[in-house]
């Protein structure tokens, strides 16, 4: 008995001392100390021992026991110390490197082209008004002198969302809300996003921005629409900055006309930028068609006004001469930290 017992004390000993893992040495205390254990076992022969031997024998049996959990112990000690020492490497901190560069955002081209438009017509005296996205086809359409057979009015160009309203297809809606509340005069700029359906390209995109300007006041003329859009030409693009106005067709101002700046990269001469032609289209204006004033209450006989729309996405392309509206909106961080 004697001799089994210091047998199977030597190899749970070197069992424990070749044990690489907690799992290991939890397998060995099972095996050998635990209720079907080979220790156990083994007490189990205690009554083929005489009765003499029997008190000689426990001891023997319990000082085994006493050395296996002692060992036991003092490796899983040293197995979880040697864990921790591991850790605690793999988590130092050297004090002596560089600190990591935080990832600071910044705003985006179109809310920089924005300010700027908005640092310009706030210094002219123009108030900001917003208005809502899903608006009323009264607003965005008939009360702009664009009657129901209007081309502009296709399902193909606007997103109807029942047959009285729709997501607006320009921010003139909100020209005629302020309109309406008859606080005359008016000087303001509506900057929002619109909505048509157009095929996504280079220079189209079903969701896009406007910012509609209006002035209405007692004795405006075309020449105060001219001087207005001629110094903001000058602020935007520099101060050598010319326009040039052709007559153009829009249902809600009467005249109009397209304008068009001065290359502000070649100077007019003639460049790649400009197709060689030494002019850059960057807005559409007019003077408020009379039926429009009479529509929103107001009297086109003592008043009178201008309106222009520009894009915003069309300034930030021509400013930072981006050449695909895309990449506006594609979130790429290499793109955007150039601004």
């Amino acid at each position: 008995m004697k001799e089994k017992l210091e047998q199977m004390k030597a190899e749970v000993l070197a069992k424990i001392s070749a044990a690489v893992s907690l799992e290991e040495l939890n397998e060995v205390r099972v095996t050998h100390l635990g209720k079907k254990g080979a220790l156990t076992e083994l007490l189990k022969g205690m009554k083929d021992v005489a009765p003499e031997d029997r008190p000689k024998v426990g001891q023997l049996v319990n000082e085994a026991r006493s050395e296996i959990e002692a060992a036991l112990e003092k490796a899983k000690g040293n197995m979880e110390r040697s864990l921790r020492e591991a850790r605690m490497k793999m988590e130092v901190i050297d004090v002596t490197l560089p600190a990591k560069k935080n990832m600071v955002g910044h705003r985006h081209p179109n809310t920089i082209a924005l300010e700027e438009v908005y640092r310009i017509f706030v210094g002219m005296g123009y108030e900001v008004v917003e208005g809502p996205e899903v608006e009323k086809d009264y607003y965005n359409f008939e009360a702009l002198n664009i009657p129901a057979d209007h081309p502009a009015k296709d399902e193909q160009d606007t997103f109807y969302i029942n047959g009285d309203i729709l997501l607006r297809t320009q921010t003139s809606s909100i020209q005629v809300h302020e309109m309406e509340k008859g606080k005359l005069p008016i000087r303001m700029i509506a900057p929002g996003r619109v909505f048509r359906a157009d095929e996504v390209d280079a220079t189209h995109s079903p969701s896009f921005h406007q910012i509609e300007g209006l002035v209405i006041d007692k004795n405006i003329t075309f020449a105060d629409l001219k001087g207005t859009l001629a110094e903001f030409a000058r602020e935007l693009f520099g101060e050598d900055t010319k326009v040039k106005f052709r007559p153009h067709h829009f249902p809600f101002t009467e005249p109009s006309a397209e304008v068009d700046v001065s290359c502000f990269k070649c100077g007019g001469e003639g460049c790649r930028f400009c197709k060689g032609s030494g002019w850059i289209e960057i807005l559409g204006c007019g003077i408020v068609h009379p039926h429009v004033l009479e529509m929103s209450g107001i009297d086109p006989e003592e008043y009178t006004g201008f309106a222009f729309g520009v894009g915003l996405e069309r300034i930030a392309l021509l400013k930072y001469e981006i050449d695909d509206m895309r990449l506006l909106y594609e979130n790429d961080i290499r793109f955007l930290k150039q601004f």
